[in-house]
């Protein structure tokens, strides 16, 4: 699915607490689509605050005034929301779009009970008539 950007705004963003923050100003692309997000951190975002992200423990350091800020979240917080993304998408395929989609397209698996006059199988020279079961002779592969 392709998007495209509606407009920007600058939004005053802040991470930590009154002891111990950094604040910078990041710029949003707003656009109009249907996610499971209310915003994406990108690489811009996390050069401007200098954070370094930790996908494996689901946290990210940034310096602060006072020292290092870490946020962080939970595993069952993440599988809430890949279990929510999830759903989303299957909303999304599960639309009338893709059904229309899906009758106007060709099937991709063939019908093998369809008798075609050409057959893709042609025995070679080698093939030799073998008796499956020896006291009935009409019973040959």
């Amino acid at each position: 699915m392709q998007v495209y950007p509606l407009r920007q705004i600058d939004l005053s963003v802040t991470f930590g607490d009154r002891t111990n923050f950094r604040l910078e100003v990041l710029t949003f692309e707003v656009v109009d689509f249907l996610g499971s997000y209310h915003a994406m951190l990108g690489r811009s975002c996390y050069a401007k605050f200098m954070a370094i992200p930790n996908y494996t423990n689901l946290k990210l350091k940034i310096l602060g005034t006072n020292g290092d800020i870490t946020i962080g979240s939970t595993f069952s917080h993440a599988y809430m929301c890949d279990h929510e993304h999830y759903e989303l998408a299957t909303a999304i395929i599960n639309s009338a779009e893709f059904l229309e989609l899906r009758n106007s397209a060709t099937p991709a698996v063939p019908d093998h009970n369809e008798q075609t006059s050409t057959s893709a199988f042609h025995p070679t020279k080698e093939t030799k008539v073998v008796g499956i079961d020896l006291t009935d002779p009409s019973k040959m592969v």
